[in-house]
């Protein structure tokens, strides 16, 4: 590295307090859409409630973890010594799920950590070599995954608030009276085997008019906030918004509180704690796709954020940024959590506030560490009603959409008709599970998983696509800079 000014911001050592202070802000920024995410999954896979608030625990100890080694560097590989803030990546929501869902339980996690980690260990081999593929990622491919990966994730919002159309919030039960006759009529005979019908009704718990006045309560919360409020305010409404939510929940008693005076105040975070990971590798390659998305991602905030900082970035240091995201990733999928990658909405916060110290992400990452050792804050979490997510889901999901959109709004659509072919055909492609969620039944069951996935088959085809009709010109540094700018907002 360069010698460095003294009076380098980036180089900058505030007072323990102030640094502290500034970092619990970052902390802050990020904590709604860091928990978002081993939510989703956990419960995606099927996972007891002590689970999903250990994962919760697992994903803030290694945002932590990934942050200083993003910000401090670690040897002169790793880390892009700037002050970020690592969360995990909304682009692997959707695979992720898809993989939960083919196979839910402990057995799941470990297939689902196995692929993780290979992913991280392959992108760290990958890092150098992915400024020579930026040619093939303009941001009408960007643009459009991006946007493919917000309305992928909107579902989770809106089943959120109403009930998930399986299970106990079901939007259809069958009549318990219905019910007790035909038990007794298979009881005496009078049923021919295999004929179980039975008359359904609609569910009480689904779509349950408190659950909607929460999720309202909390959207309202969030965009008053959002209108009202300027700086610090402003970038935690998601999280305020929330915090309302669980306040209402809680008076009206629908949080309960035993999981979390059950839990402990310190637990280490064990590695493997599912067991042995298994490495599939079809999903290995589902999450090393969703792995290049990311990089590619990183590597316009990286150089927004060296503007934003004043820092040139070097081949060399994007090389060592773009490695710690395959280190934090690999880190995830051993300490049980998920892939990771530099969260926007904290680079927006550098710039709204001016402090570039990359200190201040190191003490950011201190307290998330600890945070992390504090199963308490984990069960708090998971005992929020899904309801009070749903509204802040909306939002931060609706985000990421509409940072896709953003992107897209610097794509040449008047002198290039093609690149609405591009979008258009990737829309449609990343829908398909969305709309046809059994269009694979009669493919191999190894490759579920993987075609799946609306956001990657978004990607493949918006990739196919772009090089068809636009061949794969070299993008410039500005170019990619832009992106990074555009791109605040899509974590």
């Amino acid at each position: 590295m360069p010698a460095l000014s003294a009076t380098d911001p980036v180089e900058q050592r505030l007072p323990a307090p102030k640094l502290l202070t500034l970092g619990f802000q970052h902390v802050l920024v990020m904590y709604a859409g860091a928990i978002a995410v081993p939510l989703i999954v956990g419960r995606a896979l099927q996972l007891a409630p002590h689970e999903v608030a250990f994962l919760i625990s697992a994903d803030l100890f290694v945002c932590g973890l990934a942050s200083i080694i993003q910000s401090l560097g670690a040897t002169q590989y790793f880390g892009i010594r700037l002050p970020v803030m690592m969360g995990v990546t909304f682009a692997a929501v959707g695979p992720m799920v898809s993989i939960a869902k083919a196979y839910p339980g402990q057995d799941g996690a470990r297939m689902l950590f196995g692929a993780i980690i290979a992913a991280g260990l392959i992108a760290i081999l990958l890092a150098p070599l992915v400024s020579r593929l930026l040619r093939f990622f303009p941001s009408v491919v960007t643009g459009t995954v991006i946007l493919v990966i917000g309305v992928s994730l909107m579902p989770i919002g809106i089943n959120w608030i109403f009930g998930l159309q399986v299970g106990p919030t079901a939007p259809q039960i069958i009549d318990p009276a219905h019910k007790a006759w035909l038990d007794q009529a298979v009881a005496a005979g009078g049923v021919p085997e295999g004929l179980r019908l039975a008359a359904s009704v609609p569910n009480p718990l689904y779509a349950a008019p408190g659950n909607i006045l929460i999720g309202v309560l909390v959207l309202a919360v969030i965009l008053l906030i959002s209108r009202f409020a300027r700086g610090f305010w402003a970038n935690i409404a998601v999280l305020l918004g929330i915090l309302a939510g669980g306040a209402l929940a809680a008076m009206l008693g629908m949080m309960h509180f035993d999981k979390v005076g059950d839990a402990a105040w310190f637990a280490p975070i064990k590695p493997f704690h599912f067991g042995t990971p298994v490495f599939d590798p079809v999903m290995i390659l589902t999450m090393v796709l969703v792995m290049f998305v990311v990089m590619i991602e990183s590597t316009g905030m990286f150089l927004a954020l060296g503007d934003i900082c004043g820092r040139k970035i070097t081949p060399k240091s994007l090389s060592a940024g773009l490695r710690a995201d395959g280190l934090g990733t690999a880190l995830g999928g051993l300490f049980n959590t998920f892939p990771y990658t530099s969260f926007s909405q904290n680079v927006g916060l550098v710039s709204v506030t001016g402090v570039r110290s990359r200190f201040v992400c190191v003490a950011g990452g201190a307290i998330m560490i600890v945070l992390g050792l504090i199963p308490k804050m984990g069960a708090l979490v998971e005992s929020l009603p899904t309801t009070v997510l749903g509204g802040a889901g909306l939002v931060m999901f609706g985000m990421v959409a509409a940072t896709g959109v953003r992107i897209l709004s610097t794509v040449d659509f008047k002198t290039n008709r093609h690149n609405q072919f591009i979008v258009a055909i990737s829309l449609g492609m990343g829908m398909i599970p969305m709309v046809a969620p059994d269009f694979n039944q009669w493919m191999p069951h190894s490759l579920h998983s993987l075609i799946h996935s609306g956001i990657l088959l978004a990607a493949l085809s918006a990739l196919g696509l772009n090089w068809f009709f636009n061949g794969a010109p070299h993008a410039t540094e500005d170019d990619i800079r832009a992106a990074g700018h555009a791109n605040d907002g899509a974590h």
